[in-house]
């Protein structure tokens, strides 16, 4: 190696930037000098958010401006108090949501502690040590086992093997040494590379820095990281919609009915008492504080489970998840190399034996060294060979390092007075050298391909006996005529818990591929033992090598894929392609280099405990275990938070129906029939007896079946069709005639006739105010059975069991007493204008919710016959089953796998 370089006219990876001398390194002022051209080795912070604009669209966003409707509507009902608190509940749900956006992405920031603090470097001539910060270009770098590299650099001397995992993904440690072409295509494959964020496991070597800072792979992919945005989840986008659907409605409904009541006879002060009464109906005023509380309670649970969401609406897209692009190491697999195969050619104890001296990592609570090595101590201990560190380090005589071109490593050892050579490598570059026979060697070869197809790593063990001979004999003459000891073949074995999770992902319709650094056979064999159904492997160079139609042909032909040997440029290309077309995806990673896709994609999941501060900064869910089953558990979690939203839409979208109803009648009638209910009665309802019921709804447990059914499309609403006629056709209607009889009753039983007065002073009065307090009470009663309705989307309320949600329990039990405080105690009789019912009244609204809930329960069970009677239909017809497509209704698919997990809970408890 000449002790000046000079590589002006080489590759970019390869620039060195002027002449640098290896023996004298830069000098202390040229080193300075290059410090202010090129800056500091050092990411450049994220650029400042915006945190006022960012704190302000929190009060302008669609259901904020609803409940500043809300607030102002109260303000006009002259309930001052009542708007403040409308008021409290839009900032507090503006800094929660706040709060959240500030825990977004600060990968760039994470990205600096890959960076050590002090490094060795030769300046003046002279070894010493400077803070990392301060590499420049030209630096000549001294890197032994061990250290963090703190730059991109070239080796000059020497040779390493560096843990690579958190740029590329793949676990094995990969060889750079001194001496060789740097030809590669890419820059990370150079055989003669070392990059700033890696780690030296093994061998010492000198090099020579050509990019620091942002100029290094690191910063390149922190530049991507900076790059990719983050869209609006699909419950934002849903949210929204159902905002301005619901904002819109009342508005319309108000401004429509105020001329109605004009013409019908009303005077102005009543016709906009009538128009504010329809638009208070109409505002849920407890929307957007029950989304987020419910969006909270998934958050906690998925945090008891092991998975931290950073973003409260992540919980949601969980459940809407269609495709997990995972990694394998750490995920599917432990994270740990495990021997899993020993072929011994004549005894296991000098195979192990053998192994395990020819090793230089140690074991115990300061574990160090390659993770093959380690595996080979653990195995041999295991097995009764527990070999000493200290000792075989103190018998060892010598010691060949490995060495990537000859793939193998040596050591000379005295073992019971006796020199023995103990050899270890790649199958290929050992046999040559051992005294096989044409028989044994071809019968030795099937066996390394039959390990290998399994997706290990296979090793060959040799020793030979130097007992009397030249004890420093040079390699080349040590490493011949070795005697054969067999194989060992090695894998990361997966975890246990995977494939239950996997099939559970089957079964609810997601597909899962696997997008690694690792080879694509041991990815391929890892995928068998889960049940990943993967039959395509496609690598880094075949991918990059597709067009966009052809990855989205790939994407969307029904497989589940192996790509392998992947870049972050690849990962965060699969992460666009399937947001493209139209595929919620959850992509897995704990390196570096998974920043860029974690950010893109949906959901982003990144591992806690072997994940890089750069990965957990980028995702939007970090899973504590690094277990693959967590993900699952999320995804079933986030389905279930959204199905009951959809719970409450409902709840609240019933109640809307009896409250219009009365101001209708009251418009049409021109006011011959009074006002059945109140605006404050109405905002009694919306804030007090609704809300607790509502926020329990969030709490109720998951239905059954709902991991059986397929994942939601993006173009799927939070409201749809069934909920609309459930929720204002069935229980809406059927709310608003026992709550208009229950009305009429009170005043019809007092003597009351059409267009008799009720004014205060009237005979009639305090009759009307029992009636509208009637009313209230109706809708509340009404609202018992609207909720136990609600629990379920198709099954049964029997399924769940009556009790299983104690939160409801415990709504329904503060919105009794509190409708029986607004009607009976006098300060809120005053304030709502009620008056206390009679015992025949309170009678009357016993069977309320038995009848709510009941017509509902009987529409369901239609819906599930109905649904039988079609599949055995199909199951009858001649011409076989139709194939269902992916466009099958969506509630069809609901009811499906509402009626199959149903049976499947039944037929568990008949079990028991």
């Amino acid at each position: 190696m000449a002790d000046t370089l000079n590589a002006t006219h080489e590759p970019p990876w390869q620039l060195v930037h002027g002449r640098v001398s290896t023996k004298t390194g830069l000098s202390s002022r040229e080193a300075a000098r290059r410090l202010q051209v090129y800056g500091p080795n050092e990411l450049p912070a994220a650029a400042g958010r915006h945190w006022l604009r960012s704190l302000s669209r929190q009060f302008t966003h669609p259901l904020a401006l609803l409940l500043w409707v809300a607030a102002a509507l109260a303000a006009v009902s002259k309930s001052l108090v009542l708007a403040a608190a409308i008021v409290g509940v839009i900032i507090l749900n503006a800094v929660l949501a706040f709060v959240q956006e500030q825990h977004a992405a600060r990968a760039v920031e994470a990205l600096s502690a890959y960076l050590p603090q002090r490094t060795w470097v030769l300046r003046g001539g002279r070894r010493t040590q400077v803070l990392s910060r301060e590499l420049v270009p030209g630096d000549v770098l001294f890197v032994e086992e061990g250290d963090r590299i703190p730059a991109d650099a070239r080796l000059v001397r020497g040779s390493l093997e560096v843990d690579m995992s958190a740029l590329t993904g793949e676990s094995n440690p990969v060889e750079r040494a001194a001496g060789h072409v740097g030809s590669a295509e890419r820059s990370i494959d150079s055989p003669v590379l070392v990059f700033s964020g890696t780690t030296c496991v093994a061998g010492s070597a000198t090099a020579i820095v050509y990019g620091t800072g942002s100029h290094t792979e690191l910063g390149r992919i922190a530049a991507l990281s900076r790059k990719v945005r983050t869209d609006m989840s699909p419950l934002e986008r849903q949210v929204r919609r159902v905002a301005w659907l619901i904002s819109g409605v009342a508005i319309a409904v108000g401004v429509l009915f105020l001329p109605l009541g004009l013409l019908a006879g009303l005077t102005l002060n009543a016709a906009l008492l009538f128009a504010i009464g329809l638009l208070v109906a109409n505002v849920p005023e407890g929307l957007l504080p029950t989304i987020t509380l419910a969006l909270a309670a998934g958050a906690r649970s998925l945090a008891r489970q092991g998975a931290v969401v950073k973003r409260l609406s992540s919980v949601e897209t969980l459940g809407s998840v269609a495709t997990i692009c995972t990694d394998k190491t750490g995920t599917l697999t432990q994270n740990r190399m495990q021997v899993v195969d020993v072929a011994a050619a004549d005894d296991d104890h000098a195979l192990l034996g053998a192994a395990a001296r020819c090793t230089t990592a140690t074991l115990g609570a300061n574990q160090t060294g390659d993770p093959t090595e380690i595996a080979l101590l653990e195995y041999a201990a295991l097995n009764g060979i527990s070999v000493d560190v200290a000792t075989r380090d103190s018998q060892r005589h010598k010691l060949f390092r490995f060495e990537p071109q000859l793939m193998r490593m040596s050591t000379l050892d005295r073992v019971n007075g006796r020199l023995a050579l103990h050899v270890k490598g790649a199958p290929e570059r050992i046999m040559p050298l051992c005294e096989l026979d044409v028989a044994q060697r071809a019968l030795w070869e099937h066996r390394v391909d039959e390990m290998a197809e399994r997706g290990l790593r296979v090793l060959a063990i040799a020793t030979r006996d130097m007992t009397g001979e030249n004890p420093d004999a040079d390699r080349d003459t040590a490493e011949q005529q070795l005697a054969f000891l067999g194989l060992i073949g090695i894998l990361d074995p997966p975890r246990p818990e995977v494939s239950a999770a996997v099939r559970q992902c089957h079964t609810a319709g997601i597909r899962v591929h696997v997008v690694t650094g690792d080879n694509g056979r041991t990815a391929s064999e890892i995928a068998r033992r889960i049940g990943i159904g993967a039959h395509r492997v496609v690598d880094g160079v075949e991918l990059d090598r597709m067009s966009e139609p052809q990855l989205d042909e790939l994407l969307t032909s029904g497989e589940e894929i192996i790509f392998s040997r992947v870049l972050p440029e690849a990962k965060l290309r699969i992460a666009d392609a399937l947001h493209h077309l139209g595929t919620v995806v959850a992509m897995t990673g704990d390196g570096v280099n998974d920043a860029p896709a974690l950010r893109r994609a949906d959901i982003g999941v990144a591992m806690g405990r072997s994940g890089t501060d750069v990965a957990r900064e980028a995702a939007t869910m970090v899973i504590t275990d690094d277990n693959f089953a967590t993900i699952t558990a999320g995804i079933r979690e986030g389905r279930r938070v959204f199905a009951n939203i959809r719970k409450f839409v409902l709840y609240i979208f019933a109640h809307a129906v009896p409250e219009v109803v009365p101001f209708m009648v009251f418009a049409l009638s021109g006011g011959g029939i009074p006002l059945p209910l109140t605006v404050l009665q109405i905002l009694a309802i919306d804030l007090g007896t609704e809300t607790l019921p509502a926020l329990a709804l969030g709490r109720e447990p998951a239905e059954p079946g709902l991991m059986h059914q397929p994942p939601r499309r993006q173009s799927e609403n939070v409201i749809t069709r069934q909920i609309l006629w459930r929720g204002w056709g069935l229980m809406g209607l059927l709310s608003a005639a026992l709550v208009m009889a229950a009305f009429f009753a009170v005043l019809l039983d007092s003597g009351w006739h059409l267009g008799d007065t009720i004014r205060d002073g009237t005979p009639l009065h305090r009759a009307y105010l029992q009636a509208t307090s009637m009313s209230f009470a109706a809708i509340v009663a009404c609202q018992v059975g609207t909720a136990f309705a609600s629990r379920t989307t198709w099954a049964s309320l029997r399924s769940v069991g009556l009790t299983t949600n104690r939160f409801l329990l415990g709504g329904i039990a503060f919105e009794l007493t509190f409708a029986a405080m607004v009607v009976y105690w006098p300060p809120l009789q005053y304030i709502f204008g009620t008056a206390a019912l009679d015992g025949w009244m309170l009678l009357m609204l016993v069977p309320m919710p038995l009848a709510v809930w009941g017509a509902d329960e009987l529409y369901r069970w239609w819906s599930r016959s109905r649904d039988q009677r079609t599949r055995q239909l199909e199951a009858n017809d001649p011409a076989g089953p139709r194939v269902v497509t992916h466009t099958v209704d969506c509630a069809q698919r609901n009811r499906t796998g509402a009626r199959h997990g149903e049976l499947s809970h039944r037929a568990a408890r008949l079990a028991r």
